[in-house]
């Protein structure tokens, strides 16, 4: 698809009960009788975009995406009560039962790759097979590696976040920020937010951007709620045992696997792609140079829609 096409446009939307409260935002797009395909959006709680659909053909995928439990539209935005990964792994399945899908393929990137994997692992019978972009274990490891791992890249960038921590949490981030973001400092969870936030960018190739330029208040909240929820799952390792993606690997030497990973991806280190990939027999890696983590450089979004073209050819369009 290029620059100049416009993304699909949903053919339906609606909300989804699926009990504790919560209300998931669904959109349907692409083709009513296509294959059908989950795509999983990343963070956690960066919620669903319109621009995800740019990696299916819409005359030839039904192609169906959710804001996760607390993310984007679905409802209440930024609750963390009853929002575990075992709580969106039923949320997927509670989807697919609504709308009458017998087996779909499952498409994620970062987050989204591990949701995907969960997933996958637990429900592998529902499964045309898996697309996982810049995987992410989930790990308290990777998630400091995150704050601290490379600072070297922007000191600039880094010192957005750092230089709100107190002297002695700014050696290990990690825990100063999670903590923060979960408490009830509103105007501390602003800053942190959007710090966190810039130190992403930054990570992912951009200039530091200038936090002095003035926003709106439900910018602020909206990226509170965001980050509030992210920081829940990366405070409790996304709720996944030590090693799980080695675990859920075992379920699925049988599937077909599609991992595509930038190799100058820091937010995600292609390693983890790499690990897993040797795990799984019927797997294919591509490596992308010269990208980093967001999925629409010319040269990822290439390679993603290609994994996806294939997946049509060995269905033959059946889904």
């Amino acid at each position: 698809m290029s620059d100049h096409t416009p993304d699909p446009q949903s053919w339906r939307d609606f909300s989804l009960d699926v009990g504790d409260g919560h209300r998931l935002h669904v959109e349907q797009s692409g083709h009513p009788d296509g294959l059908p395909v989950v795509c999983l959006h990343g963070g956690p709680a960066s919620g669903m975009s319109v621009a995800h659909r740019r990696f299916f053909d819409p005359e030839r995928y039904h192609i169906i995406q959710f804001d996760q439990r607390g993310c984007g539209r679905s409802l209440p935005r930024g609750e963390t009560r009853h929002n575990t990964t075992e709580k969106l792994i039923s949320d997927i399945e509670t989807l697919r039962a609504h709308l009458g899908i017998d087996r779909w393929l499952v498409l994620g990137g970062s987050w989204g790759a591990t949701l995907g994997l969960a997933y996958a692992a637990a429900h592998p019978a529902v499964c045309l097979g898996l697309v996982l972009r810049g995987f992410f274990t989930g790990s308290p490891m990777a998630v400091a590696e995150f704050f601290d791992g490379h600072r070297e890249l922007s000191p600039a960038g880094h010192d957005l976040l750092a230089t709100l921590a107190p002297a002695d949490a700014r050696a290990q981030l990690s825990p100063w920020v999670l903590e923060v973001m979960q408490g009830d400092d509103v105007d501390l969870q602003s800053r942190v937010a959007r710090a966190w936030q810039a130190w992403e960018v930054v990570m992912d190739g951009a200039p530091v951007p200038d936090l002095s330029v003035a926003e709106h208040d439900e910018t602020q909240m909206a990226r509170i709620d965001k980050y509030r929820v992210q920081a829940h799952y990366l405070a409790h390792a996304c709720f996944l045992a030590p090693g799980w993606w080695q675990d859920a690997a075992g379920y699925l030497t049988e599937m077909p696997v599609a991992l595509i990973h930038g190799v100058d991806d820091r937010i995600c280190p292609i390693e983890s792609s790499r690990a897993l990939h040797r795990l799984l027999p019927r797997s294919t890696m591509t490596e992308v140079s010269g990208c980093r983590h967001n999925p629409f450089e010319p040269d990822m979004l290439t390679a993603v829609r290609a994994a996806t073209d294939r997946f049509l050819v060995s269905s033959n369009g059946e889904g």
